[in-house]
């Protein structure tokens, strides 16, 4: 008699240890669900807080050193003929703390001219500096390209042509040209696709 409860008490053993391996069914005999369980969802019931996603790095833009590299060869047709950084109109060239000068204009001229500054210059006051103009100057503010571009034409004091100035910000480098009868198509999309595309 013995044996037959030894034999009873292992088979109930064995029932129970087969019973806890099988897959688990829902009430009404459902198949298995498949849904993940709480801590494996994203929803408001997960128990773990999601990771921040990486900021993508942007790298700094280096200051170009040469004037006629950063132009399109169209834009640099319409400035043939006319002398670049001539000693006349003082500083030029790459600057001490690299900030790149590029003076396009004949000395003998009297107002036929165009002045551009590429320099760094952060983000707050670049856009401080675009706002005063926009706000105060009446330049008219956009943003093409990625960056922030600010323009202005108004009459020359003293001769019948026009002078202006526009201002290019993007990844703290700024591109400021100031100019008078000398305005070619293009130039400032030129220098921004030279430096940033």
């Amino acid at each position: 008699m013995n044996v037959r409860l030894a034999g009873a008490a292992a088979a109930l053993a064995l029932i129970a240890a087969l019973a806890a391996c099988a897959p688990q069914t829902g009430g009404d005999g459902a198949e298995p669900s498949s849904s993940p369980d709480a801590s494996e969802t994203d929803g408001p019931d997960a128990t773990e807080s999601p990771s921040p996603s990486p900021t993508p790095s942007v790298a700094p833009i280096a200051l170009p050193t040469d004037c006629r590299a950063i132009l399109s060869d169209d834009v640099l047709a319409q400035l043939d003929g006319i002398p670049l950084n001539d000693a006349a109109f003082g500083p030029s060239g790459v600057g001490s703390d690299g900030t790149l000068t590029c003076i396009w204009g004949d000395p003998g001229a009297d107002t036929t001219g165009l002045t551009t500054t590429i320099s760094k210059m952060n983000r707050g006051p670049a856009l401080d500096m675009l706002n005063a103009l926009a706000d105060d100057e009446g330049f008219s503010c956009f943003t093409p390209d990625g960056g922030t571009r600010c323009e202005k034409t108004w009459p020359n004091a003293q001769y019948p042509v026009t002078d202006g100035r526009t201002l290019f910000w993007r990844q703290d480098v700024l591109i400021d040209t100031r100019y008078s009868n000398l305005a070619p198509t293009g130039y400032t999309s030129a220098i921004v696709a030279s430096l940033f595309d």
